[in-house]
């Protein structure tokens, strides 16, 4: 890897990255990114995987960044499939070294330590704001972990094929029997007009379907958010994307939902992706974003987990088992 692509390691100080809060760690962590040992740092019951890290956050060219993002998720995916209850952290979630002059040598008054010494010192001081921390929210940490325990993440996208639903549509069957005995001048304006009647129609359908959709998800699983932000492909209208929080043993219960949609409505586009540690779920209390007086753990205010599944399939047609494993931590923009 260039050194342009790899975080500098400051002269003074260091810090801990932290991929999840966990209720237990197995015995063999394995490696995180780029092959850094992990570690954990227990207090008041929870736990955080971490590794040491220098200050700053993970950045460089776009292929380094997704390799990091995915190190990052295999992590958190191996203490999950271990069966240990985990509040997934984002990607870039770091505790920083104390400031200067809070150290351990300079409260003695023997002044900053440098080198290898330094180094140790900015590790011992973040991992004390990190017990700290976690001593702090032991108790909404512990009752989250427990919520979470046995639970997956799912991701349903819904859209609609506005071609399949132009072909229902009066008006634009309308345009499509026109279409065909006009000259090719003609034909290019009727097609610009048989896209927007189409998608009108799939607009208004996708608005009537929304309310009673969400309503349905919402009863076969224990909590359900909504990702907005996500994009749709060419010729479809989104219906609604949503993240699923559900038993591992309810899944089936989700599937016979979708496939009950898929009969009823047949210009649907269903994606049905996961399981998934639940990314969106964490709720861990207390990040702040750069910049924010405490608690000295930052996180990236824009990237929120649960946001995209980078690589996933398209339309789902056996809607019994979620397809593709796809991570649902946080996209990439390109």
């Amino acid at each position: 890897m260039s050194a342009a692509a790899s975080p500098e390691i400051p002269g003074v100080g260091t810090g801990l990255y932290v991929y999840a809060v966990v209720a237990g760690a197995p015995a063999d962590l394995g490696t995180g990114i780029d092959g850094a040992a992990l570690d954990v740092v227990p207090a008041a019951g929870v736990a955080a995987v971490v590794h040491r890290h220098a200050d700053g956050p993970y950045q460089g060219a776009d292929d380094d960044v997704r390799r990091w993002i995915v190190e990052h998720s295999d992590v958190v995916d191996r203490l999950w499939q271990a069966g240990v209850p985990v509040l997934p952290m984002s990607f870039n979630v770091i505790v920083a070294a104390e400031e200067d002059g809070d150290s351990p040598a300079d409260r003695d008054g023997d002044g900053p330590a440098d080198g290898e010494g330094a180094l140790d010192a900015g590790v011992a001081t973040a991992r004390r704001r990190l017990e700290r921390w976690l001593g702090a929210h032991a108790a909404d940490l512990r009752d989250r972990l427990e919520a979470l325990r046995g639970r997956v993440e799912l991701r349903v996208d819904v859209a609609l094929d506005q071609h399949a639903v132009g072909q229902r549509d009066e008006a634009t069957r309308a345009v499509r029997a026109e279409l065909e005995s006009r000259p090719p001048g003609v034909q290019r304006l009727l097609r610009r007009r048989l896209d927007r009647l189409e998608r009108d129609a799939a607009d208004a359908l996708a608005d009537e379907l929304y309310p009673a959709l969400r309503r349905r998800l919402a009863q076969v699983a224990e909590e359900l958010t909504e990702n907005r932000r996500a994009r749709p492909e060419e010729g479809h209208v989104p219906v609604l994307t949503v993240s699923l929080l559900v038993a591992r043993e309810a899944m089936p219960s989700v599937g016979r939902e979708l496939a009950a949609v898929r009969d009823e409505q047949p210009a649907a586009r269903i994606r049905y992706l996961g399981p998934w540690p639940p990314y969106s779920f964490a709720d861990v209390p207390g990040i702040e974003a750069p910049g924010s007086e405490a608690p000295g753990i930052e996180a990236p205010g824009s990237e929120a987990p649960g946001s995209e599944a980078p690589g996933s399939e398209g339309p789902s047609n056996d809607l019994t088992e979620p397809s593709g494993k796809s991570d649902p931590s946080p996209r990439v923009e390109t």
